[in-house]
């Protein structure tokens, strides 16, 4: 995937300002040189010395010709910008790539290029390029690399243009610039199946009949490759043109995955912490459910979801997974925690309706959070929560008495209203707690109860 932007850099004369921005520009060289000059020549009058004179002048008016010439050329310069990709995961690196093209008649001069970068995606990059013939293009490249999530400007580019003996720069900027989209890590999750995804397309598909009987039909125009006995005459005969039945309706199976936002329930950050880690477990688990063919949602406990969701989330398995998959991985790019205290938002959107199977990653649950989140399994086929423990998670493991107890009983407040919970301890990969959520699900389902400390219901 690349992305890129193209602009135009003119060096000519500014009718605003114009020997006052030429003197600006002068470099420490041609400063010295000027005040070389004047200072020979104010010695020279004073001391009679027509020789010192002359080379006072000479000094003097070098730089003073170098920086109007230099500010008087009329060339321009086209540039480009392009990223590949210009959406990347956070620790891994993209490449941006830079052309410039003279599109004047006269070659160009020396030329420094330097594009604006954050400084978290590196250094800011600075390149010399040669004389650049009429019609003549240079190339240059640079990468940048992020560890923390986010949209970054780059850009925009600018241009120094120099003299051939350095006595006055001068600075050209475009207007244009791009944005570098740095997502979650996805981590592949291997295949399993929880109670309640089996409802429609995915690992089960499913189909459910649409009508009850002839008199619900609802009719459809015919398509090329329809069977001919799908034909209702009766609606034929009402709109004069050959109608079919719609027999069955697909029912395509729902996940919703909710991320839990809440500032004071996580501790710690930076790429390591536990925030970021169940970020990225939320956008792992979207795509890995996209890929299987879920309606997938994604929802966050001030109950926004992504913008341009449908009611039903995005569809998988088709044409949009990908751009809904881009979507959902631009809007996670920049989630950042919530003002809210509490879950009760999310419940009321988890109300409205059965969701089908519900992925949640919560941070450090209280009493009443706890409670509101047992809640949210009556509306879903199937839960699953990951709970980042509080205690693991901060720079130094709490040593508060009861903590770990009441983490427990966290859990076990999930567990016994149906939820697979487990505790996410530092450090730990999803894939294998994926997996054992599995292991718990089957393991309770095959008890018929709760399980203890070790697993989950």
């Amino acid at each position: 995937m690349t992305s890129g932007s193209t602009g135009q850099a003119e060096a000519e004369r500014d009718e605003k300002g114009g020997i006052r921005t030429a003197l600006a520009g002068l470099t420490t060289r041609g400063r010295s040189f000027l005040a070389a000059g004047v200072a020979a020549a104010v010695c020279a009058y004073v001391l009679g010395q027509s020789d010192l004179l002359r080379v006072g002048l000479l000094l003097s008016v070098l730089p003073l010709v170098c920086a109007t010439v230099l500010y008087r050329t009329r060339y321009r310069v086209s540039g480009s910008r392009r990223l590949s990709p210009a959406r990347v995961p956070a620790g891994s690196e993209a490449r941006v790539h830079l052309r410039m093209d003279n599109v004047s008649r006269l070659p160009t001069g020396l030329l420094m290029l330097q594009d604006r970068v954050p400084y978290v995606l590196g250094p800011r990059p600075r390149f010399v390029l040669d004389r650049v013939e009429p019609g003549g293009r240079r190339e240059v490249s640079y990468r940048v690399r992020s560890d923390l999530r986010g949209r970054y400007p780059l850009g925009p580019l600018q241009l120094r243009l120099s003299d051939p003996f350095g006595m006055c720069e001068l600075t050209r900027s475009f207007s244009t610039y791009d944005t570098l989209t740095v997502i979650p890590r996805v981590e592949p999750l291997p295949p399993v199946r929880f109670s309640g995804e089996a409802k429609g397309y995915g690992d089960g598909r499913h189909r459910s009949l649409a009508l009850a009987g002839e008199d619900d039909v609802i009719p459809r125009g015919y398509r090329y490759g329809d069977d001919l006995r799908r034909v209702h005459w009766r609606s034929t005969a009402r709109y004069g043109e050959l109608m079919v039945r719609r027999e069955e309706q697909p029912q395509r199976a729902r996940c919703t995955v909710l991320l839990d936002t809440r500032g004071p329930a996580f501790q710690g950050a930076g790429p390591d912490s536990a925030f970021e880690w169940a970020v990225s477990g939320t956008a792992s688990v979207l795509v890995h459910m996209l890929e299987r063919g879920f309606s997938v949602r994604l929802l966050t406990d001030t109950g926004n979801s992504v913008p341009g969701e449908g009611a039903d989330g995005f569809a998988g398995a088709s044409q949009e997974s990908a751009d809904a998959a881009g979507l959902m991985m631009d809007t996670l790019a920049v989630v950042d925690h919530s003002d809210g205290t509490g879950l009760s938002r999310a419940y009321d959107v988890l109300r409205g309706g059965n969701e089908g199977l519900l992925v949640a990653f919560f941070g450090h649950l209280d009493e009443e959070q706890a409670t509101v989140a047992a809640k949210m399994r009556q509306r879903s086929g199937g839960a699953v929560a990951f709970v980042l423990d509080s205690g693991t998670w901060g720079r130094e493991p709490t040593d508060v008495p009861g903590a770990l107890d009441r983490g427990e009983e966290r859990l076990r407040m999930l567990r016994e209203a149906g939820w697979t919970a487990l505790s996410v301890p530092r450090g730990a990969s999803l894939n294998d707690l994926w997996r054992q959520a599995d292991r718990a699900r089957t393991d309770a389902a095959a008890t018929g109860g709760v399980l203890g400390e070790g697993g989950a219901a």
